[in-house]
């Protein structure tokens, strides 16, 4: 029999940056793309130009997620609350603890 072990790489995420200034080059004006420890500091400039940048808020990438993971009840289970666009503004809520309805008026 033959077994697998399996070795855990480090948990390194992506960043994104973003040039801060109007001065930027081509590459740090689109964001790019930067892996990094969660302990290292934030880069300070572009790499390309040494114009100032910034680490800008992406979406997690959910890797094994499924359609069965969003079901009411997985959703209740993992403590977070799910709402529903019912109306222009107006959202009800389809798992969770939290408000029945939720509107911008």
């Amino acid at each position: 029999m033959n077994s697998l072990t399996r070795t855990r790489l480090p948990r390194v995420p992506f960043y994104e940056y973003i040039c801060s200034e109007d001065t930027g080059c081509e590459h740090c004006r689109e964001a790019f793309t930067v892996l990094q420890r969660i302990s290292d500091d934030p880069l300070p400039a572009c790499p390309a130009c040494g114009s100032a940048i910034r680490r800008v808020i992406s979406a997690p990438n959910l890797v094994g997620s499924s359609a069965s993971d969003l079901k009411p009840s997985k959703i209740e289970q993992a403590g977070f609350t799910q709402y529903r666009k019912i109306g222009k503004g107006v959202y009800e809520k389809s798992a969770g603890k939290g408000p029945g309805i939720i509107s911008a008026d």
